[in-house]
């Protein structure tokens, strides 16, 4: 039925005639628009809520099938277009670009539930594909964007993807930070650097806490504070971090912190102090070995001076101690590196060091564990006649 039957059926102007027909192509895709929307996408949510698999759910909770819905009012106002020869064309260009922007989004939303999916999988933590979707993503927008603009020109997208050549030095320019984006990205990923739960340190950028998203452009940490950190990716590359997964895999977690000892507090041990580290259980096996020895040395030099001879310390005595009540300690993981040593005297006094690893990785346990265990070291010091080493309150105020 052409214009003219249509105008002599209803004994209309031309005008009137026109706006009837455009007033009806409006309703037709409003209905079907409505009737897609409120019908068949609610019959499709149902669906997918009832089914076990995972896929539906996503691709439902990312509204692809929403995004769709706009295409087919569109595809009744491409076709509803013959019936307004002066502006078919305009009008089917248009419905065209509008076809091709909401097909856009659905592989968006689409590239999003892939996303989604894949997160719950094993493979998920290590091996993250975020990034290459989004680049797929920009991908498809430049094609689209390529299509919409040769559509409302008329003329083919062929002619502007021969003419990108010309542009790549544009191209490059524009997408730099993407480009190093993907391959900071593809050595993330290829050399397995972070994953998604990864504490991570980056001191330059002021983060200190767990990875909790790994895209393309960025990685957001969440620090400790609850703060989130987003740090360009390729940046993150450019410079160093410290990535604490080691540590979380291994064994333990280690502690390594010294007392700094008074020096004028160390002194040879005399019979009154070794009668006093005897009622010490954990010093007993330690003198036992000790006293033989030196006796026997002792038994062949001249000792009539102390120096002669050989004798304990108090503060490799408490040496002695600590190492005993480490080795004892139920949260010290003894398989690790152990370590009680002196470190350089200087003007703060002689650091006694503990090197040691506990077997709790959580922080704030950690934290606890590690507490304790000097509580108890910095309470027995005086037990051995030394002394924690302080500043005179004058110097510390400057007087």
């Amino acid at each position: 039925m052409n214009i003219e039957t249509f105008q002599d059926l209803l004994n209309l102007t031309i005008t009137q005639t026109y706006l009837v027909m455009a007033a009806t192509a409006f309703i037709l895709a409003f209905l079907l628009y409505f009737i897609t929307k409120n019908i068949f996408l609610r019959i499709i949510i149902k669906v997918s809520k009832k089914t076990k698999n995972l896929w539906d759910d996503k691709l439902v909770e990312r509204k692809v099938f929403h995004k769709l819905s706009y295409i087919v009012p569109l595809v009744v106002i491409y076709y509803s277009a013959t019936l307004f020869p002066a502006f078919t064309t305009i009008i089917q260009r248009l419905a065209k670009a509008g076809m091709c922007w909401f097909a856009m989004l659905a592989i968006s939303a689409l590239l999003l539930a892939v996303n989604d999916i894949y997160l719950t999988t094993r493979r998920a933590k290590e091996k993250p594909i975020k990034s290459y979707l989004q680049i797929i993503n920009i991908f498809f927008f430049v094609m689209g964007f390529i299509i919409i603009l040769g559509t409302l020109l008329g003329k083919s997208p062929w002619v502007f993807v021969s003419g990108l050549g010309a542009m790549t030095a544009v191209l490059l320019l524009i997408f730099k930070d993407t480009i190093l984006s993907l391959i900071a990205g593809m050595q993330i990923t290829f050399n397995n650097l972070i994953e998604i739960g990864d504490w991570l340190s980056v001191p330059q950028f002021n983060a200190d806490g767990n990875v909790i998203d790994i895209a393309l452009h960025t990685v957001k940490i969440q620090n400790w504070d609850k703060t989130i950190s987003v740090i360009p990716t390729y940046k993150l590359m450019e410079g160093t971090f410290k990535n604490w997964r080691g540590m979380q895999e291994s064994g333990g977690r280690r502690i390594k912190r010294a007392i700094n000892l008074d020096i004028t507090s160390i002194r040879f041990c005399d019979d009154a102090m070794m009668q006093k580290f005897e009622r010490f259980e954990l010093l007993k096996p330690y003198l036992a070995a000790k006293k033989k020895g030196l006796a026997e040395y002792n038994s062949h030099h001249n000792t009539e001076e102390l120096i002669n001879g050989r004798n304990l310390t108090n503060i490799g005595t408490l040496r002695a101690y600590i190492q005993a009540y480490l080795h004892n300690h139920p949260r010290i993981n003894n398989e690790m590196t152990f370590l009680v040593r002196q470190l350089e005297s200087g003007a703060s006094g002689l650091p006694i060091e503990i090197y040691v690893f506990t077997d709790e990785k959580a922080w704030a346990n950690y934290e606890a564990i590690q507490s304790d265990i000097f509580d108890h070291i910095l309470a027995v010091v005086p037990e051995f006649g030394l002394k924690i080493f302080q500043y005179p309150t004058r110097l510390r105020l400057g007087k």
